[in-house]
């Protein structure tokens, strides 16, 4: 009798916690709701930052699967908590404030306070403990925060150089007389420019995205889930370089059409699920060692 009223009173005061959770979560999203608007915007119509959309979700989800690590709630050591509310707070009076040379700048920093408040409001209800068994999941949220323009260009130029090199590459494996000067690769009847929209960002950041999710599902070494997780990047750029050579090769060969094709415009699903192909070989490997090694 004496321990079903404890577990009741104990339920009782997780679904108190809960609420208040809930409540601090939804004043965030209230505080926060021109970054929120505009970040979903930024990542409907720019395809840098599509992934933004599966970050929410997928952390809401990860919490839900391991919800059953944690057994009670800590109602002391808020402190900590309340001190990271105070700096979401301060952030964003500073991103709302603050001149920035860009758009993204200023919501970059404001989805951090977000993020941050999230935290903070977990910590003042469920306590650290609590916290550091959700922490990947916590964490994974920091991918919602845009990256700023200078460094997306950064990477699509990066993603640009190093697949025309791949993609050069191919063509000399395949016996096919290539010259490149930069991003632009002269093979006969043919002149192929990497351009930007050509530098797969979106589906190089999905594929980042789903390897750290694979990672942290079903590798427990972290080791093996950094040799996944980094195998990611070579990976998106052969990934490009195999479509790049792909399209040229047919429309030098079979078909010019092949240019301004589906496979050229909407083409990145299929190579993109190769990638994953081999992401997913490459974490059965890991897996079969980690077992054995256990």
């Amino acid at each position: 009798m004496t321990q079903s009223l404890t577990q009741e009173l104990t339920g009782s005061g997780n679904r108190s916690k809960y609420v208040e959770f809930l409540g601090l979560a939804v004043a965030g999203m209230a505080a926060w709701w021109q970054p929120l608007v505009s970040t979903l915007k930024l990542s409907l119509s720019n395809d840098a930052y599509t992934y933004i959309l599966l970050i929410l979700p997928v952390s809401i989800a990860l919490v839900y699967i391991d919800r059953g690590r944690v057994s009670s709630f800590s109602s002391s050591g808020r402190w900590p908590g309340w001190i990271l509310l105070s700096v979401a707070i301060l952030l964003r009076l500073i991103a709302r404030n603050h001149d920035y040379s860009s758009v993204t700048g200023r919501w970059s920093l404001s989805m951090i306070a977000l993020v941050v408040w999230w935290m903070g409001s977990a910590i003042v209800c469920f306590g650290i403990p609590a916290l550091r068994t959700h922490l990947f999941s916590v964490c994974f949220l920091f991918l919602l925060v845009p990256l700023p323009d200078g460094v997306v260009n950064w990477i699509v130029e990066g993603l640009q150089n190093t697949s025309a090199g791949a993609s050069q590459a191919l063509f000399y494996v395949a016996k096919v007389p290539v010259f490149r000067q930069g991003i632009i690769l002269s093979i006969p009847g043919l002149d192929i420019e990497v351009a930007r929209e050509c530098s797969s960002i979106r589906s190089s950041t999905m594929l980042v995205v789903l390897t750290l999710l694979l990672a942290h599902l079903f590798l427990r070494s972290n080791s093996r889930k950094a040799v996944l997780v980094l195998a990611a990047f070579p990976l998106s750029v052969v990934k490009n370089a195999v479509r790049i050579f792909t399209i040229a090769e047919l429309a030098t060969r079979v078909d010019p059409a092949y240019l301004n094709g589906s496979l050229h415009h909407h083409g990145g699903i299929l190579f993109l699920g190769f990638s994953v192909f081999f992401i997913v070989l490459l974490l059965w490997v890991l897996r079969r060692g980690e077992l054995r090694t256990s």
